[in-house]
């Protein structure tokens, strides 16, 4: 329930704190004292859209608070939950605007989305008015509250749906896997054929690539490399090159080798010098020999990288994983190949779940149909006790067979729409195409009246929902807020008497003028101001007749 509400610098109010009765409330005051303000503070706190002419003439922010209290196992707390905000059944929820157009949201502390308060709220509070959402305008949330009247005969119906369609999705999941029918695994099987050829055809081996490029690099420089091989190997063969001065010198380090062991030493290192000398002489040659420019090799190597890298591209990132997805690709293939006995047990099994998952459909629209028809029953006596006495209202339901029903989905196949109709002689038409007014006001306290509680919601508020109302139809219509109220909270905005004195706990918005501005109140009122107000209501507030009215419609409601 909506147990407080904190208000700032919204419209004419600068400032309403307001504590309300867990049963059943009502907002009265004059004409344009600013009970809509009220409600469009809640509706901002609930997450409406952001308008700045909220924001009070003058000041630079508007602030609303709201704090409920609902059980720890409520749709709401669970939510929460999810969005991995802590609660124990106490929501604080808060939004300010400023006049720059910036926000913020909190909830217990934590700042949130405007996606995230909607989510929660349309859990917390059902708004009733000329023009706000209502819950059951969803034929989705239609479809959800006769699931809820048909309690767990059909929560059990859903729930072997779900197993059977869960069944159903792991099947053809497999068979995708398979590669699905038989027209898409030719596809594939000819896909993975040119691949694995491609590859095979290709004959990579890991290294290779890095191989050809260094043999590339060689080809590309070879001129290079063969004028600096030639230079090298002058600098040591030719005539006074590196090995004819050095086997000059050897021989002079021999004339004095035999004088001391030092001159034998220094002979032995210079012969050391002219072996390597001659060996790097040699294999200088040989690497010159090695070089040789050949066109058709060139190209070769060319094409070769050109058509490793376009399988690399193609298959992977390097010559192993190219390799490995040839493998992978074997083993998909043999798979298809064998895959046909398999996909056929698999699709037989899906005919089967079908077809027990439309038994369970027809199960669960009979169940449907049958509570339906009471809820229709029990709707137009409340609505005839509301002084609708043509009001026509029943369920409507489309029709399906084994081709046409929906087969993947828990909640069956059905689709079905509330129609209502308030005149003799009128079509009945959606609950959301009806126009609202009076009769719609009083349509959806019997839905309420029937339905309490039902849809998880622990606030209900009704913004003039008594609109064209007077009479014994008062009455009648403050008993069905006083039955509703003893299991769901009701906040209303209401300018009949019987209502009022219906009310657990009255509230009255005034206006007060300082000469220099314009201020909303909200108070609340003992039982003595209370008589004051409906005398009002009733339009006599001096006579003794009309307080002895008041009194006694305070009493015959318990106040």
């Amino acid at each position: 329930m909506l147990s407080r509400l904190y208000v700032k610098n919204i419209a004419l109010i600068e400032e309403a704190d307001i504590t309300f009765n867990e049963k059943f409330n009502v907002l009265s005051g004059e004409t344009g004292s600013g009970k809509s303000i009220i409600l469009d503070s809640v509706n901002f706190v609930l997450g409406s859209k952001a308008d700045k002419n909220l924001i009070r003439y003058g000041e630079a922010e508007a602030f609303v608070k709201a704090e409920f209290s609902v059980g720890e196992d409520s749709d709401a707390v669970r939510t929460l939950r999810e969005m991995d905000i802590e609660c124990d059944g106490n929501i604080i929820i808060s939004r300010k605007l400023s006049i720059d157009g910036k926000g913020g949201i909190k909830i217990n502390g934590c700042a949130v989305t405007l996606t995230m308060l909607k989510k929660l709220t349309c859990c917390l509070v059902d708004v009733y008015g000329q023009s706000e959402h209502f819950f059951l305008l969803d034929e989705d949330n239609q479809l959800k509250t006769v699931d809820g009247l048909c309690g767990d005969e059909a929560k059990s119906i859903k729930d072997k749906l779900s197993l059977k369609i869960g069944e159903k999705r792991d099947c053809k999941r497999m068979i995708a896997e398979l590669g699905g029918n038989e027209q898409e695994r030719a596809r594939a099987l000819d896909l993975l054929s040119y691949q694995i050829n491609e590859i095979e055809r290709a004959d990579l081996r890991e290294g290779e690539l890095e191989e050809l490029n260094a043999k590339r690099k060689i080809i590309e420089n070879s001129e290079k490399i063969l004028s600096a091989l030639s230079a090298i190997k002058g600098a040591f063969s030719d005539d006074n090159g590196c090995v004819d001065m050095l086997s000059y010198a050897m021989r002079q380090a021999g004339s004095i080798s035999d004088i001391d062991e030092k001159y034998s030493d220094l002979y032995g290192r210079i012969d050391n010098l002219c072996v390597e000398a001659g060996d790097l002489s040699d294999e200088i040659g040989d690497l010159s020999e090695e070089i040789s420019f050949d066109g058709e090799e060139a190209q070769w190597v060319e094409d070769r990288i050109i058509l490793i890298k376009g399988l690399i591209k193609k298959y992977g990132y390097d010559e192993p994983s190219v390799l490995a997805y040839l493998q992978d690709a074997k083993d998909k293939y043999d798979n298809l190949v064998n895959a046909t006995e398999r996909v056929e047990k698999l699709n037989k099994k899906i005919d089967e779940l079908d077809e027990d998952i439309y038994k369970l459909c027809l199960k669960l629209t009979e169940l449907r149909k049958k509570t339906c028809d009471k809820l229709s029953a029990d709707i137009v006596g409340e609505l005839k006790s509301l002084n609708i006495p043509n009001a026509a209202f029943y369920v409507q339901f489309n029709d399906y067979d084994r081709q046409s029903a929906s087969l993947d989905s828990s909640n069956g196949s059905d689709k079905l729409c509330f129609m209502f109709s308030a005149n003799k002689g009128e079509p009945l038409k959606p609950l959301g195409k009806v126009i609202s007014g009076g009769e719609m006001s009083r349509f959806m306290l019997a839905i309420k009246s029937r339905l309490k509680s039902l849809n998880g919601i622990s606030t209900y508020i009704f913004d003039e929902i008594d609109a064209g109302i007077s009479g014994e139809t008062a009455s009648t219509v403050a008993a069905k807020f006083v039955s509703i109220g003893k299991s769901t909270q009701i906040i209303a905005v209401s300018h009949l008497p019987q209502v009022c004195a219906a009310a657990n706990a009255q509230y009255l918005i005034y206006k007060t003028d300082d000469g220099k501005k314009t201020v909303t109140n909200v108070k609340p009122l003992d039982r003595a101001m209370r008589i004051k107000e409906i005398m009002r209501l009733t339009g006599n507030t001096n006579s003794d007749a009309a307080k002895t009215h008041a009194e006694e419609l305070l009493s015959s409601f318990g106040n």
